[in-house]
């Protein structure tokens, strides 16, 4: 077929040369459902970005990953802003070593946490963390 072939069909069709993505994106099955709550909480090793955009783009298409996504993004949000703070006080002269330190600990912490809870959930059993703010309603 000749490429202005194709520009005729759409224009005969009243369809634009190039179609996108539904604005409504289909629900997730119960096994991505589970799959995805999982990542969000297995993201945590990298801090609170993955929750995030696991939570923004999914939290519409299955309940479970809207739950544990907002679960891990309500555990991983504070931790993430502590570290980042004490990675920018490394710097400082006297006391970066202690700061780098602390930066170790709390991601080594939150490693540790979002591990334990991905394997939770992806035993299909949802996870609530013992010390979560919950800013995140």
């Amino acid at each position: 077929m000749a490429p202005d072939a194709h520009d005729d069909q759409d224009k005969a069709s009243g369809q634009p040369p190039y179609h996108g993505v539904p604005a409504n994106a289909l629900p997730l099955t119960a096994s991505e459902d589970r799959q995805w709550a999982t990542l969000a909480h297995f993201g945590g090793i990298l801090g609170c970005v993955p929750s995030l955009l696991i939570y923004l783009i999914f939290r519409d298409r299955g309940p479970f990953t809207a739950q544990e996504s907002k679960e891990a993004l309500n555990f991983t949000l504070p931790p993430t802003i502590a570290a980042v703070i004490a990675n920018i006080l490394v710097i400082v002269p006297v006391v970066g070593n202690f700061f780098a330190v602390i930066a170790t600990a709390i991601w080594i912490a939150l490693t540790c946490f979002a591990v334990s809870a991905g394997i939770h959930v992806n035993h299909g059993q949802p996870h609530r963390y013992r010390f979560n703010l919950r800013w995140i309603k």
